[in-house]
């Protein structure tokens, strides 16, 4: 099993420290999974809290064993429950700060209160966008991780090449690129911020199914295989001539990478290939336009004006009155971080080694949905996409 190294949580930590010293905060307490292994190293249950100065004192209610085993901070303790944090904060010479800050964008109300009930006279404020800031600029050890998660994603794409068949239920597919996906070491657990948004290992839908809309925040959604879950691939078998959409993560050292490729099986009719090649070309502009210092607001109109002069404004991103206002999202260990390719955000610049996955698709309502989707790494001289499978539409 890879530790995250200690140096690595030390140049995260002083990052974000640097940032509660702008905002005036003393400190923050840190709950989430994914926030807790990008600063601790582990999940294990507790509250981490980072000082603006100092070290940080990670107070873990269970497992603690686990934590000191998996974790390169020095100082981690067992606690019974928040009622002991003021004093574990005693211990180590910090007072209850009178100004700190907590997720609040994804901690629950009930779990806010009762630790906020712990720590008399501090006022909490919501630090998550800092957290997301430090977290969307990767260094050299995540790069090299999400390199890995692309080279996964990569081999479960040739498994596809493999098992897609006329006549085959989308499920049965879908099951064999899972376990695929988990032979190859895939976590099984994809990530998300967003509340009530969970993914799987990814998605494989063929046809009509794939321009299904569905309430989460994508593109698009799927019948899935009952209202509890609401998207994602059905029953429905596989048939020539409709668009096979496959999308799917890679996972290395708890990173993702995120990539889509269309199957058909005989070939696609004019309307659909020409709406695959469109999307390509959305990318191409990506490619020419992202880049240091452009605003992410900027590279989405740039690349919606294209997609409108292509004739697609009412199916781009979704299927009509379906649609998101979006095309690319930050990926690193969830899969909606920054940066956001995205209406508005007109005062959010692209920075050197932020990673985002773009994702140009274009729903056919009946008929099936076409895109592309690369994981993207932003350069001195651009973009470099992470995920390397061929992007030709795969006619079988």
């Amino acid at each position: 099993m890879k530790l995250t190294p200690a140096i690595e949580l030390e140049n995260r930590l002083r990052a974000f420290q640097k940032l509660l010293q702008g905002r005036a905060l003393e400190g923050a307490f840190l709950l989430q999974n994914a926030d807790l292994f990008y600063f601790s190293g582990t999940i294990q249950q507790g509250v981490l809290y980072i000082p603006a100065e100092g070290e940080a004192l990670y107070m873990v209610r269970k497992e603690f064993s686990r934590a000191k085993e998996e974790s390169a901070l020095k100082n981690i303790v067992a606690i019974r429950g928040f009622r002991e944090v003021p004093g574990c904060l005693a211990d180590f010479g910090y007072p209850v700060p009178k100004s700190a800050g907590m997720e609040l964008d994804v901690v629950p109300v009930a779990l806010f209160q009762r630790l906020s009930g712990n720590l008399p006279g501090c006022r909490l404020s919501d630090v998550s966008p800092l957290i997301r800031e430090v977290r969307a600029v990767k260094s050299p050890y995540e790069i090299g991780a999400m390199r890995r998660a692309a080279q996964m994603v990569d081999q479960i794409y040739l498994k596809a090449k493999e098992v897609i068949r006329a006549g085959k239920a989308d499920q049965e597919v879908c099951a064999e690129l899972e376990f695929e996906a988990r032979r190859l070491g895939h976590q099984g657990v994809t990530r998300m911020r967003s509340f009530n948004s969970e993914i799987f290992m990814g998605q494989f839908m063929s046809g009509a199914d794939a321009a299904v809309p569905a309430y989460a925040d994508t593109p698009l959604g799927g019948p899935g295989p009952n209202p509890y879950v609401g998207r994602g691939c059905g029953l429905k078998r596989i048939s020539p001539g409709e668009p096979i959409l496959f999308d799917f993560t890679g996972t290395a050292e708890g990173y993702l990478s995120d990539m889509t490729r269309i199957f058909c099986i005989g070939g696609l009719d004019e309307e659909l290939r020409r709406g695959y090649d469109d999307m390509v070309a959305v990318q191409g502009l990506l490619k020419e336009t992202a880049r240091p210092c452009r605003k992410w607001g900027e590279v989405y109109e740039v690349c919606c004006d294209l997609a409108r002069g292509q004739g697609h404004e009412k199916r781009f991103m979704g299927a009509p009155g379906a649609q998101v206002s979006f095309i690319g999202h930050g990926i690193g260990l969830e899969i909606d971080e920054f940066p956001f390719i995205a209406k508005g955000f007109m005062e959010q610049e692209l920075k050197l080694n932020m990673t985002f996955a773009f994702e140009p698709k274009v729903v056919f309502p009946g008929r099936g949905a076409v895109g592309i989707e690369n994981t993207f790494l932003v350069t001195e001289a651009g973009v470099e996409a992470l995920t390397g499978a061929d992007e030709r539409l795969v006619v079988l």
